[in-house]
């Protein structure tokens, strides 16, 4: 199981300046962060040399505000991959089920897990800890709420909901939903939407229980000063969002028309701010083609719940994205 987003390492060993690289396999904000968040972190700097809080207080008060939950229902960390350990570490050791295809950390997180398949929530099993991702990672199709809501409410055990690309669509969140189910943790990341994953800042929604729980197994400093600052910053900025889901939108439709005419591509119904697509062609060939053109795409070919052959994109911006699309015409008409 690999991650996308390795840029760096890839420009190092190949030696190329990482700005000239396109790198679509990590699905990041494409306006990047808001503009507040680089004078945060600058005004930030001056507290470097003291330790933060323990506990990072006002940024959860400010992601219980934003979602309309008691600040004691969240739980701040340095990203959704330090929270997800941290749930499996602490939080969790009975058996568990992943509902197939989810992110692939989770593998690593519960390698134990058993396998349940996305299209048969019959199957799903009804007693341990169920995890599954809204939208799906990696295809960014959308779970029927009513699905998620039935497999909430009939457990015996509880239900973890990773939400890690919700901001990108217009998909009602299981966060509002944790007052009422103290089995139920929802999994958000501050990496993709509010564009920092250089910063390391995710969060855990929960219920009370849950929360004291998880708090009295917590390790102090989680998340850094600069981190909470463009946090902070991040989730002020409603106009950024808004505008964010717009062009996301707007170019999500625009690669799909541009991409139409391509054989041997297969899109899946995404809400999310990357495009995934079966081939008919090998997908390491089709990943090396475009590496050597300095575009980085996701490999999801032997993904747990993916069939065959497949690929994945980001949504970029315009610029980007006539850069891929052109490639992309290079060689699936030329090829």
């Amino acid at each position: 199981m690999t991650h996308g987003g390795d840029l760096f390492a890839i420009a190092r060993q190949r030696g190329w300046d990482w700005r000239e690289v396109l790198d679509l396999s990590a699905s990041i904000n494409p306006l990047g962060p808001a503009p507040g968040v680089r004078p945060a972190i600058e005004a930030a700097l001056e507290r470097i040399a003291h330790y933060p809080g323990q506990a990072t207080g006002e940024l959860e008060e400010a992601l219980a505000a934003e979602w309309r939950i008691s600040p004691a229902q969240v739980m701040a960390g340095g990203g959704a991959t330090e929270l997800l350990h941290f749930v499996a570490r602490a939080g969790w050791n009975g058996p568990a089920a992943l509902v197939t295809p989810v992110w692939s950390e989770f593998y690593r997180a519960f390698p134990h897990a058993l396998r349940a398949p996305l299209n048969d929530p019959e199957r799903w099993p009804q007693r341990g800890l169920l995890v599954l991702s809204q939208p799906v990672n990696p295809t960014g199709e959308a779970v029927a709420v009513e699905i998620l809501r039935r497999a909430i409410a009939g457990r015996e055990g509880p239900v973890l909901i990773d939400e890690s690309f919700i901001e990108f669509t217009r998909l009602e969140s299981a966060v509002g939903w944790t007052e009422h189910h103290p089995n139920l943790l929802v999994l958000r990341s501050l990496s993709k939407f509010h564009g920092l994953p250089g910063l390391r800042v995710g969060a855990l929604a929960g219920s009370r229980e849950w929360m004291d729980r998880l708090a009295r197994r917590r390790e102090p400093w989680q998340v850094g000063t600069l981190a909470e600052a463009a946090a902070l910053a991040a989730l002020s900025d409603r106009e950024h969002a808004e505008r964010t889901r717009e062009v996301v939108e707007t170019e999500r439709n625009w690669l799909l028309e541009a991409l139409s005419g391509l054989d041997g591509l297969r899109f899946s119904e995404g809400v999310a701010n990357f495009l995934f697509a079966g081939t008919d062609r090998p997908a390491r060939e089709i990943c090396d083609w475009f590496l050597e053109r300095k575009i980085i795409l996701r490999n999801c070919s032997g993904l747990p719940g993916v069939e065959g052959e497949a690929i994945r994109f980001a949504v970029r911006t315009r610029e980007e994205n006539e850069r891929f699309v052109a490639a992309a015409k290079e060689y699936f008409c030329g090829g």
